[in-house]
């Protein structure tokens, strides 16, 4: 009887449906956001800007991944981090709550394995700000699995190569104070991209030795493999450094100099980057600057355009051209040809990333 009963209990199990991303509306992006009591949330969107959900965050998040099949979400804590949170979108659960090991701080930024099964972390030693990427089984309630090195100090964000398993790591090469986040070794700054197997092999690896203050921070991968990569400048502002990067796996690396009043305006600081749909161009944000730059695939500018506090940018994928970003006025807009057309408001400081599902 208990035989049967067993039998019974896993061909009805195995029987329910499995809730993918349709089933919490299709949300296009995902997006951190402080409200104005104070609290902060993880929202999922639409592609004009309407909220799907929205879940609330125990401290301010900076970045997101997206399950590639079910309807889960990790909210990142801004860095240095000890908490990421698994969402389940669909009813606003939190399936587990990840926290580094002793020692360790989260950097922001995840991505998973094509399948779903791996979540791979950006991590830090604390002491020292040694780069680490850390491992957690999704298919058993996110239990580390284990950890490698990034191959450099402070990485931020990391992306999986399309098609592949394959990881790229931005090392920003800064050393930080774990306590407040205290630059400590800006003359000694050596930033890197990184390309890892996912057992932690470095693969490829290049270097900025002409621009060594050029923190990498942030990265965008087209479905071909070409990695943009945004930097953030820790050396003289009075200096017209380019902020972004290309890299294909093998090449050498592309900066992108904008003109120089372009640069300058940026303030010495992208915070996001994105691929518009179709990959023909690649934009860069600067909430400092108030500056949105798009670039056409070869690295050249092609158009400009100012707006405060603008930060969050992901494609636009009603027009396949364009981008969406948001801004800390509750902003959400459509950007094209350096013309910006409000899609949505709400009644939140939106923060630093608009990450595309898809």
């Amino acid at each position: 009887m208990q035989r049967r009963h067993f039998l019974t209990s896993l061909a009805a199990a195995t029987a329910l449906p499995r809730l993918g991303w349709a089933d919490v509306g299709s949300p296009a992006f995902l997006a951190a956001a402080r409200d104005p009591s104070g609290g902060h949330a993880l929202f999922g969107l639409t592609a004009a800007g309407a909220p799907l959900f929205q879940l609330p965050l125990p401290a301010r998040g900076h970045a997101a991944t997206a399950h590639p099949t079910r309807p889960e979400a990790v909210a990142f804590a801004r860095r240095p981090g000890v908490f990421a949170l698994v969402i389940d979108c669909t009813s606003g659960a939190v399936l587990a709550r990840l926290t580094p090991p002793e020692g360790r701080q989260f950097n922001g930024h995840g991505a998973y394995s094509a399948d779903g099964s791996v979540l791979y972390t950006s991590e830090v030693v604390a002491e020292g700000s040694a780069g680490r990427v850390g491992l957690w089984d999704a298919a058993r309630g996110y239990l580390r699995l284990g950890e490698f090195a990034s191959n450099g100090i402070g990485p931020h964000d990391l992306r999986r190569l399309p098609g592949s398993e394959m990881l790229v790591v931005a090392n920003g090469g800064i050393q930080t104070d774990p306590s407040d986040r205290t630059p400590l070794n800006l003359t000694e700054m050596r930033p890197n991209l990184s390309y890892l197997s996912p057992e932690g092999a470095l693969l490829d690896m290049v270097e900025l030795p002409d621009l060594a203050q050029n923190s990498i921070r942030h990265l965008a991968v087209r479905a071909d493999g070409l990695v943009a990569f945004a930097m953030q400048w820790q050396g003289d502002l009075a200096e017209a450094v380019p902020l972004l990067g290309l890299h294909r796996r093998g090449a050498a690396v592309q900066l992108c100099p904008p003109v120089e009043t372009e640069a300058l305006a940026m303030q010495g600081y992208a915070g996001s980057i994105a691929f518009c749909a179709s990959g023909a161009e690649v934009a860069i944000t600067s909430p400092r600057g108030g500056r949105v730059q798009a670039y056409d695939a070869e690295g050249l500018e092609i158009w400009s355009l100012a707006r405060a506090d603008v930060c969050g940018l992901g494609p636009d994928l009603g027009t396949g051209t364009g981008f969406v970003v948001t801004d800390g006025a509750g902003l959400i807009a459509s950007v094209a040809k350096g013309r910006l057309a409000p899609l949505a408001r709400a009644d939140v400081a939106w923060d630093n990333h608009l990450v595309a599902l898809g």
